[in-house]
């Protein structure tokens, strides 16, 4: 018996273009006489709808999509495990159907619903309760839908209606470690109930979420018959003899490094964000500064040096060596890039406000309208040449508000939205581990937004790996300020950066979606009110 894994990518809401897919890697893994393919969760409209799933119309185009595919595939003798939403009566379901020569063997309806970070399942769907199973070349294989893996008893439940082979479709998001979790969760699935399983996971970027593949397959016996790569398109293949011996028609893919992880991660975002959205090219503020270079190198990565357009906008604070250093990524890069003074802007602005300003001494309202200007010169420019305009400020940045409301945060996509500064340090050096990509002064100079003379960053915030772990601790993990101070943070560096962190919440709802790449981004996992006067627990 052989059974295919795709770990696809498919595109939300494009069922026709979801079908002609399934179809093409079915075709392709017949001609390997394939007996099972295995697809990923929702694999037919793409994950996840989210309202999507509250319009009955949806689902009359997803039944309409699975006949088609069931009609194109009567002449293959494979059958084809399928993802899609379904409807029935007052219920709608997050199902797996199994199609053979035109026909329907059974469809598994997903058990437990995760409602927790990004998921939010249960706004949608009624779990299923009922066991399925299908007998074909020989085997009986049972069906789980992601979330119910993580769970022991729809596997047990599945063994004892005689299966041998667990086939799991998955729409797992990536996070840090994630690929850690999933294997310590198979290996002790597999441990439990004696079931070869094998693990399906979509790949692809979906808005803030990045799905990362990496399916795999684990013999009874808990051995690694199968690892697909993380973040690519792959179909590979793994037999099963009489004896119960698996075999993979491929090596394992080695893991890869956390910080390849996450530029591979952020790589594939921007690249589906665009692609998916029809989005010709990007333009970026290129400052001479850590994050707009790691931004740059990511957006090269993703769409190609020809489709990347980074404007260097030096005000009469910057720095010579932050244009050089400019010059220098773009030419390392072979990237094309343009500078335009803002200067002139500045002093217009400042002849224009200077009636209202009279007897009112500089302050931060001079250093935002720098950044204005150049938010209004990259929007302008997106405009007029329907390019995306790619943000440039990091997590920790959106944690304390250190950016400016319709200056910096002005675009369509933040591609270190959810990237702590000490990790983009860390992303920075792993890329310049063999050569000197991003010049090393980048790096090594002590960061600042030069919109005053002299400025760095730690003029305004704690050091970065205070700063970093003070907002893991209160965001991600949920804890008091009173636990924080506990691990031997200062109580005067907590209470800055508590307090700056709940009032800039205002900002980040106005800020441009990002990619998500911790437990908890500031995105759909965050949902903290503006309005809020909860006192934390000192």
């Amino acid at each position: 018996m052989r059974i295919a894994v795709a770990q696809m990518n498919s595109v939300l809401g494009d069922l026709s273009g979801n079908v002609r897919q399934i179809l093409e890697i079915a075709r392709r893994a017949e001609a390997e006489g394939t007996d099972v393919l295995l697809t990923p969760e929702l694999s037919l409209c793409g994950y996840p709808p989210e309202d999507l799933l509250l319009r009955p119309d949806f689902y009359r185009s997803v039944d309409l999509a699975l006949a088609d595919l069931a009609r194109e595939t009567t002449d293959l003798d494979m059958a084809i495990v399928v993802g899609h939403p379904e409807q029935a009566g007052s219920h709608c379901y997050n199902a797996a159907t199994v199609l053979l020569q035109g026909k329907r063997l059974g469809t598994y309806r997903k058990q437990h619903l995760p409602q927790y970070e990004v998921f939010d399942e249960l706004r949608y769907f009624t779990p299923g309760n009922d066991t399925v199973t299908f007998d074909y070349a020989g085997v009986r294989f049972g069906l789980a839908i992601c979330e119910d893996i993580w769970f022991e008893a729809p596997a047990r439940k599945a063994r004892d209606a005689g299966a041998e082979v667990l086939l799991v479709l998955n729409a797992s998001p990536y996070h840090l470690d994630k690929t850690r979790d999933r294997q310590a969760m198979l290996e002790q699935r597999v441990a439990q109930t004696g079931m070869s399983v094998v693990y399906c996971n979509l790949v692809g970027g979906q808005d803030e979420l990045v799905f990362d593949g990496a399916s795999c397959l684990l013999s009874r016996a808990g051995e690694w018959i199968m690892r697909l790569p993380q973040f690519v398109e792959s179909l590979a293949y793994a037999d099963l003899d009489e004896q119960g011996t698996w075999q993979s028609t491929q090596p394992l893919a080695p893991p890869i490094a956390l910080n390849q992880q996450v530029y591979d991660a952020m790589v594939l975002g921007v690249r589906d964000y665009f692609a998916k959205n029809g989005f010709a090219g990007a333009y970026l503020g290129l400052s001479g500064g850590i994050d707009s270079a790691l931004t740059l190198c990511v957006a090269v990565d993703a769409l190609g040096a020809e489709r990347v357009r980074p404007i260097i906008m030096p005000s009469p604070y910057t720095a010579q060596m932050s244009i050089d250093d400019s010059w220098a990524l773009c030419a390392n890069l072979g990237v094309q890039g343009e500078l335009v003074d803002i200067q002139p802007a500045m002093q217009t602005y400042e002849q224009l406000l200077a009636p209202y300003f009279v007897g009112k001494a500089p302050d931060t309202t001079e250093e935002n309208l720098q950044a204005r200007i150049r938010g209004n010169l990259l929007m302008a420019m997106s405009n007029k040449s329907g390019w995306l305009v790619l943000t440039t400020g990091n997590k920790s940045e959106m944690a304390v508000g250190y950016c400016t409301l319709y200056g910096d945060m002005a675009g369509g996509f933040a591609v270190l939205k959810d990237l702590l500064k000490t990790k983009v340090y860390d992303v920075c050096r792993w890329i310049n581990r063999d050569l000197e990509i991003i010049p090393w002064r980048i790096i090594e100079r002590p960061p600042s937004a030069e919109l005053r003379p002299d400025q760095t960053d730690q003029d305004s915030l704690p050091p970065y790996e205070v700063l970093d772990a003070i907002v893991t601790a209160y965001m991600e993990q949920d804890m008091s300020p009173r636990e924080i101070i506990a691990r031997g943070y200062r109580e005067e560096d907590v209470r800055r950066v508590v307090r700056l962190l709940r009032i800039s919440e205002y900002k980040r709802r106005q800020s441009p979606v990002g990619i998500r790449l911790t437990r908890r981004g500031f995105g759909k996992d965050w949902r903290y009110p503006i309005t809020n006067r909860y006192a934390d627990e000192w």
